[in-house]
């Protein structure tokens, strides 16, 4: 998805000035789209208004969308509101405006379609304070996300067999212990007969 700057948007001192500035940015957003696109991760752009202005392919394969239904919308409002979880809500509500950046925030949701995923998150916030270039470059949001479900279940079912693992070998030594004290109490036995 393009985003379309218009004449109206960028002010300059000059129509030639104006040209130039739509080219930067139309040169800049390709080149941000490529970095994003070239990502194995799920990547959405958002405005500031958290906006989607742009998603990767895998986005759109990981949470089975359709850019139609993405591009433009609100991030909340993304698939049905399906996205309208209140640890995102704070995360990009309360967190990322006091920061620049938020790294590996753990959210688990149940998607529709998709089922329970377990994402690792990650953002930032990217603007220009110079006026000149806050005119020609707005303000956007970098929202990355890791799927780790995968690797949670391996995890969750490796902690229940270590679980397992343990509660056998504590049945097996307590046993070993009460058979090696009834043949402590047989051979003292002995021992006093002898």
């Amino acid at each position: 998805m393009m985003i379309e700057k218009k004449k109206t948007d960028v002010q300059a001192h000059n129509p030639d000035e104006t040209d130039i500035a739509l080219r930067v940015w139309g040169g800049s957003w390709r080149y941000i789209k490529t970095v994003i696109d070239v990502v194995r991760e799920p990547v959405l752009i958002l405005d500031k208004d958290l906006r989607v202005m742009a998603a990767n392919e895998s986005f759109y394969q990981t949470f089975q969308v359709e850019q139609k239904d993405t591009a433009n919308k609100i991030v909340y409002e993304l698939g049905n509101g399906q996205w309208n979880i209140p640890a995102l809500r704070k995360l990009l509500e309360d967190i990322l405006p006091q920061n620049t950046f938020f790294n590996g925030f753990e959210v688990t949701h149940a998607f529709p379609v998709i089922g329970r995923k377990v994402m690792i998150l990650n953002a930032r916030r990217i603007h220009f304070k110079e006026n000149g270039d806050a005119l020609l470059f707005p303000p956007i949001v970098l929202l990355a996300m890791e799927d780790v479900t995968e690797m949670m279940v391996v995890a969750e079912t490796l902690a229940s067999r270590a679980t397992q693992v343990e509660d056998q070998l504590a049945a097996r030594t307590a046993r070993l212990e009460v058979n090696i004290k009834t043949l402590e109490k047989e051979m003292n036995e002995l021992k006093k007969r002898a």
